[in-house]
């Protein structure tokens, strides 16, 4: 038993990743969570009407954590709209006669929070028992956590189970054999990769299909706009998925090393994905999404499902996914190179 213990040490010890993924990845990961779940600094701006709003209330307001900014509103349907065209802006508050003090935000999220805790603070300062309406523009105070956070989820899982069947598929196709033999014949490195993300996009077409009908008509999650965009958006990630999975499998030698890079490049994108608003996320470290593919895949299907976003309002991120799947292509292309001695 002594002589296998020391076996299994002495081989972890001189596996690199297998160190790195059991001492350096924790670290990481923990460092990472601290500064995104952390004290992020966020100063949310509620817009206030100063000539309708009392001059005790305003400074009630700038005495919070709140920056207060003029707005010449006095309805719930135009504070609505204004949110909806200002995205600077997290809240107005309303106070009138009739529906009291109202609070309109975006929707139900850290930011909105935010911004309720400050409000609430400053109207508690003059009135203990002073109360809210809330109302949202997108969703409502009484949605479940699934029907606000699930397009994330779709995302994410689309994204990690096809990266990891392409992956630990094409490792064994690499310590296998079969690729080296494979590029013995005359084909082309770029249709090799093309053939293997077609190969495996086709399942990842079919899981896509099938997780998000299952997602709205079984589980019913909410979606505002047409789910055929979301399908568009989870097949462009999931086809995304099966090249970044081809290429951590060409520089992997076994299903293990596969696994041991998932810490460092799946577990970071699942913090970037909509989890936490990127205008939360302390130091600008919320533009490291703007490499990330499941950010993009998320950020469309998010917009479909929750601001009813058609195709004006989400070519950006397909565009982001077609461009990340080429990059990708171009990258697997160079590296079987070394699969091929000419």
């Amino acid at each position: 038993m002594i002589h296998l213990a020391k076996r299994v040490i002495r081989q972890t010890i001189n596996d690199k990743r297998s160190i790195m993924m059991i001492l350096v990845a924790p670290l990481l990961i923990l460092t990472l969570v601290y500064f995104l779940l952390g004290d992020s600094g966020y100063v949310p701006t509620v817009g206030v009407n100063t000539s309708t709003v009392p001059d005790p209330v305003v400074t009630a307001l700038k005495g919070e954590d709140v920056k207060v900014t003029d707005v010449s509103i006095d309805d719930t349907q135009a504070a609505k709209d204004y949110l909806n065209d200002h995205e600077d802006v997290d809240a107005i508050f309303l106070l009138s006669e009739q529906s009291g003090n109202e609070l309109i935000m975006h929707e139900p999220d850290s930011k909105a929070a935010k911004a309720a805790s400050g409000i609430q603070a400053a109207m508690g300062s003059l009135n203990p028992k002073a109360e809210l309406d809330v109302t949202y523009v997108f969703g409502d105070a009484d949605q479940s956590t699934f029907d606000s956070l699930g397009y994330v989820f779709l995302a994410i899982f689309s994204f990690f189970m096809v990266f990891i069947i392409s992956g630990m598929a094409l490792v064994r196709e690499s310590s296998g054999g079969t690729l080296e033999r494979l590029m013995m014949t005359p084909i082309k490195r770029g249709e090799v990769i093309l053939g293997y993300t077609a190969g495996y996009g086709v399942f990842a077409v079919i899981q896509a299909v099938l997780i998000v009908i299952y997602s709205v008509y079984v589980l019913q999650l909410q979606s505002v706009g047409n789910i055929g965009w979301v399908l568009v958006a989870m097949v462009l990630l999931a086809v995304t998925a099966v090249s970044f999975g081809a290429m951590i499998s060409i520089f992997a030698r076994s299903e293990l090393q596969v696994v041991q890079l998932i810490p460092f490049t799946i577990i970071p994108q699942v913090f970037f994905s909509g989890l936490i608003p990127l205008d939360l996320i302390p130091y600008h470290l919320g533009y490291l999404s703007y490499i990330m593919p499941i950010y993009y895949g998320a950020a469309a299907i998010k917009a479909v499902m929750v601001y009813g976003e058609g195709f004006t309002g989400i070519w950006g991120y397909l565009l982001g996914l077609i461009v990340y799947a080429f990059i990708l292509y171009l990258l697997n292309t160079q590296a079987l190179k070394r699969f091929r001695k000419l």
